[in-house]
């Protein structure tokens, strides 16, 4: 007995059972009698058992009709309910939209998004997963989240990658680490390039694991750039706070340190060749559609970061 092939005679067998008669079941169901009747045989001939007792009054049900009817009934409900409920979710804008994101692009750049985002979408339930941008793309490859905010690597492999702009790298210090360097160095010029400054500073970088630190490893070694003592940290806003401190020379995203910049608290270093900016966007799957409440995060974030 194949399941599937009686799934489309339960709506049949449940309006001739609840309305007692062959011809009312028709008419309700917008089919001739003779198809309602062809189709509770089909149905008998399936299960091997009658499911109902024919008089010139109508039909009724015999024990095992009942019995299905009480199955089929509790099934046709749920249905209902399932449809009221996703009715009620689609009218409420209701959805989850699972995102994976690095500390730093989450602190700096989807958060502000995501207070917007949420203001005019309340019923939509976000995760969240801090991960690496490669872990973050390992999550994206099998489907543990939907988008991904990450710097853009060199292989996107089957994700499609959507830049919302660029970021540059810059190597800053505290002016009270550059003053005690140049007077522990005295052959170093009075205004070093970064360049010449490395071999003698501590040179703080995220650690291996980040997509930013083999960019920067990249720039070093393409241009044969020499290095001293290099102290790894897990994350941009450490590496951060461990420049505002004087701990050495610090990577880091430059529009994230604007304001202690702008303020003195950190210098911005000149290097003889620029690092070259970097794009950062969201990525998904090309294999997987994207759900409701994931393409209407993506449309709102097009906007707000008008990409």
């Amino acid at each position: 007995m194949e399941l599937t092939a009686n799934l489309t005679l339960y709506p049949i067998f449940q309006a001739v059972a609840r309305t007692g008669n062959i011809s009312k079941a028709a008419e309700e169901l917008y089919i001739s009698q003779p198809a309602v009747s062809k189709a509770i045989r089909r149905l008998e001939q399936s299960l091997g058992t009658r499911l109902f007792h024919r008089s010139s009054r109508g039909v009724s049900l015999t024990d095992p009709g009942k019995l299905l009817y009480e199955h089929t009934k509790a099934a046709f409900s749920e249905l209902t309910r399932g449809e009221e409920q996703l009715l009620h979710a689609r009218q409420l804008g209701i959805g989850h939209i699972r995102i994976g994101v690095s500390t730093t692009l989450c602190k700096y750049l989807l958060l502000p998004c995501l207070k917007a985002f949420t203001e005019q979408h309340p019923h939509i339930r976000i995760s969240i997963q801090c991960q690496s941008t490669y872990q973050t793309m390992a999550l994206l490859h099998s489907q543990k989240v939907d988008i991904g905010l990450i710097g853009q690597p060199e292989q996107l492999g089957r994700l499609s990658f959507h830049s919302i702009g660029e970021i540059d790298d810059k190597f800053v210090a505290t002016p009270a680490y550059l003053k005690n360097l140049l007077e522990r160095e005295p052959e170093l010029p009075p205004q070093p390039l970064a360049t010449q400054l490395f071999p003698y500073a501590n040179l703080m970088l995220l650690d291996e694991e980040n997509i930013s630190r083999h960019y920067i490893d990249t720039y070093l070694h393409r241009h044969n750039i020499k290095t001293g003592a290099i102290l790894e940290v897990s994350t941009m806003d450490l590496l951060i706070e461990f420049a505002r401190i004087g701990l050495g020379i610090a990577c880091v995203i430059g529009r994230f340190v604007q304001e202690d910049i702008k303020e003195g608290k950190l210098i911005p270093l000149s290097v003889e060749i620029p690092v070259e900016k970097r794009e950062v966007g969201f990525s998904f799957s090309k294999e997987r559609p994207l759900s409701d409440s994931a393409n209407q995060f993506l449309s709102f974030c097009r906007s707000f970061f008008s990409f």
